[in-house]
């Protein structure tokens, strides 16, 4: 009598996806601190850049997927565009055209009404082919790139031709620490003692008691950062700044992360990709700085640089 497959216990399965997790994290952190370290701007722009055109591509091959129509070729090429403009500009140590934003919100809506205009007109479906282009240049390419804009936002010392000044470097360290920290926070958090579901229709996995770490976690990356480099991160100011962008976007990001479990949700996919083991793709990796990064980049404009 053949004896049934004993399953898996669901502590080493957990386990697992842990340890492949951590992996992918510590090699994303030393490609992060090797550029870091080098402070090149192409480096900076060009990973900011590949990771924005990958996690669109892994959006339009969700929605074709899910049979959804959409104009992929058209949506990643106008990513590609719009980074290398912008890029463009902050290589050649100017600002970007004010126009370059709404120049391209018009390009994304005008040209997928344009391109829609070859197929028939089938109720709803047919507007939702153009919102959910409009929809996937806004949510990635546009706002990822605030990252890129906080990096070069702040004029400041040690830059040579071809480097981020040093403020901007600091900057784009702690917007990364902190996000991420708090997405370790939440999940680690919630996988030791999460019990009480805070979205379950939503994302089954996120727990009350993981809001709660990751709140604690991106505390101790921002404020812990700013102990160690307080003159490279003079533009925060004072401890309050720091506290009060800390719970910011701890927040955002919590909602960034949620954010692309509706999208994936309604599209019936588990993961964006499998660029990353334990972790998913490029826009499962970038998802909360899709938020966290215009947070900071307004909360720096409007109410630190103007005084600083």
């Amino acid at each position: 009598m053949q004896m049934a497959a004993t399953p898996t216990p669901p502590a080493t399965s957990k386990a697992i996806v842990f340890a492949r997790r951590s992996a992918s994290t510590v090699a994303l952190w030393g490609l992060v601190s090797g550029i870091f370290i080098s402070r090149w701007s192409w480096a900076c722009l060009g990973l900011i850049g590949v990771l924005a055109v990958i996690a669109t591509v892994e959006y339009f091959r969700m929605l074709r997927a899910a049979e959804v129509r959409c104009f992929p070729r058209f949506g990643i090429l106008l990513a590609l565009g719009y980074c290398g403009t912008l890029h463009a500009y902050f290589i050649k140590g100017l600002a970007p055209h004010p126009d370059l934003d709404a120049l391209t919100l018009f390009i994304a809506i005008a040209g997928a009404f344009t391109l829609q205009l070859r197929h028939e007109i089938r109720g709803v479906e047919s507007l939702l082919a153009v919102a959910a282009n409009v929809l996937g240049f806004i949510y990635i390419a546009f706002l990822f790139n605030f990252a890129a804009r906080i990096t070069f936002m702040v004029p400041g010392w040690n830059a040579s031709p071809g480097t981020v000044a040093e403020p901007g470097a600091f900057l784009l360290l702690w917007l990364l620490a902190v996000t991420k920290f708090t997405d370790m926070g939440a999940y680690v958090t919630g996988s030791l003692i999460g019990r009480r579901k805070m979205i379950p229709h939503v994302s089954p996995g996120k727990t009350w008691e993981g809001l709660g770490g990751a709140l604690i976690f991106s505390q101790l990356a921002g404020c812990g950062l700013y102990a160690a480099f307080p003159t490279q991160l003079e533009v925060f100011g004072n401890y309050g700044h720091v506290i009060a962008l800390g719970f910011l976007l701890a927040l955002l990001a919590v909602v960034g992360d949620l954010a692309e479990s509706i999208v994936k949700r309604a599209l019936h996919a588990k993961d964006s990709g499998r660029m990353l083991p334990g972790i998913g793709g490029s826009l499962d990796l970038i998802d909360s700085i899709c938020f966290t990064a215009p947070a900071l980049y307004f909360y720096l404009k409007w109410l630190l640089l103007p005084t600083a």
